[in-house]
């Protein structure tokens, strides 16, 4: 049974992948290694986790403008999550998504994100439409 949640119409291509989920707030500056694909700050509940590949679910964005162009970079590098899905997103880092060409959606109307989707999840992210599909149920 796949379930549909509704957001603010988001930024970038259409995606399908993994979902990698937390209620912690995220910084591409403070939380990630960018050269390893890791959370590298020892108190994210996702510390030490890969996110290479997969659609990041966590709750706000933080950082300036330097998490801007480290979105870009992530993406030259190759180094990069597949999307990122939050409860809100600073203008900041939506305009980092568009530059690095990173699928970004925020504001669900139907409730927390970080509580709806788990890690493992199967989605189907399509910003232009604003909205996710939960294929499948992780472990």
């Amino acid at each position: 049974m796949t379930t549909v949640l509704h957001c603010h119409k988001g930024i970038g291509p259409a995606v399908r992948g993994t979902a990698l989920c937390a209620s912690d707030d995220f910084s591409a500056r403070y939380d990630l290694d960018r050269m390893k694909g890791v959370f590298s700050r020892p108190a994210h509940k996702l510390y030490g986790q890969d996110y290479r590949g997969q659609i990041l679910v966590l709750n706000t964005a933080k950082g300036g403008v330097a998490s801007a162009w480290m979105l870009r970079h992530m993406r030259e590098s190759g180094v990069t999550p597949l999307a990122y899905v939050f409860n809100s997103v600073n203008p900041i880092l939506a305009q980092g998504a568009a530059f690095g060409e990173i699928t970004m959606v925020d504001r669900f109307e139907d409730g927390d994100v970080t509580t709806l989707i788990r890690s493992g999840d199967e989605l189907l992210v399509e910003p232009e439409a604003g909205r996710i599909t939960i294929l499948s149920r992780g472990p």
